[in-house]
């Protein structure tokens, strides 16, 4: 008789920094990419926003593929990451929490003791990542970004204290497939019914980080702290 069974295991996850740790340092994020995406790359959107006031770390998914293309071979194709998929769904969910968790603890343990205002963005499939992290731990969130994605239908705002307690911003473009407005509308209605507050930022734009966008979004995230 075929049973499933799960074993815990140790392995290596990769990150990528911007900014340095020092006495000037005043901001923390994590940011996660979407899904077929690179950490190495996606960080380079937060290049203008990064310095000595600000760090960004970038968290890679656990799960590389190669990105098939027509008429390539793997050797060709690029290589990308996901969170998750369908497939053993739970697991995958909880590996990224326990994952997120010790990711920042291993970075906290790096920096000084001055209290930092900390920031998770999600991008498209790492919004959902991040919603689901911020329902499950006791990492105190600042503000919690969520860019062009929805908080998935399973995650309980009525039991997410570190979702309920931070600053929310949701950025989308005007023509983002993925959040669209009638979308992000139901969403709000949603948010509202458990007495969440958001704030909403748009650009002219499909499903992409808008820099122009992101510069006034960090630029509004270090006024307000």
């Amino acid at each position: 008789m075929r049973r499933e069974h799960h074993l815990p295991v140790s392995r290596t996850a990769r990150y990528f920094t911007l900014g340095e740790p020092g006495d000037a340092l005043r901001e923390l994020w994590f940011v996660c990419h979407g899904y077929g995406q690179l950490a190495g790359r996606f960080v380079r959107h937060f290049e203008s926003i990064a310095g000595a006031e600000r760090m960004i770390v970038a968290p890679e998914a656990l799960s590389r593929f190669y990105v098939e293309q027509a008429g390539k071979s793997h050797a060709d194709t690029h290589v990308g990451a996901t969170w998750m998929t369908r497939e053993d769904r739970l697991s995958d969910i909880e590996d990224n929490i326990e994952y997120l968790d010790a990711l920042y603890a291993h970075v906290r343990t790096g920096l000084a003791s001055t209290p930092l205002n900390f920031v998770a963005l999600g991008f498209s499939q790492g919004v959902a990542t991040v919603c689901r992290w911020l329902e499950r731990t006791d990492v105190r969130v600042d503000r919690a970004i969520l860019w062009g994605g929805l908080i998935p239908a399973d995650v309980d705002l009525a039991a997410s204290p570190a979702l309920r307690a931070a600053r929310l911003t949701i950025a989308a473009g005007t023509a983002d497939e993925h959040a669209t407005p009638e979308l992000l509308a139901a969403q709000d209605a949603r948010l509202a019914a458990h007495g969440i507050q958001c704030e909403r930022v748009s650009f002219n734009g499909s499903h992409r980080i808008d820099r122009a966008t992101l510069a006034r979004v960090a630029g509004e995230g270090a006024a307000a702290g």
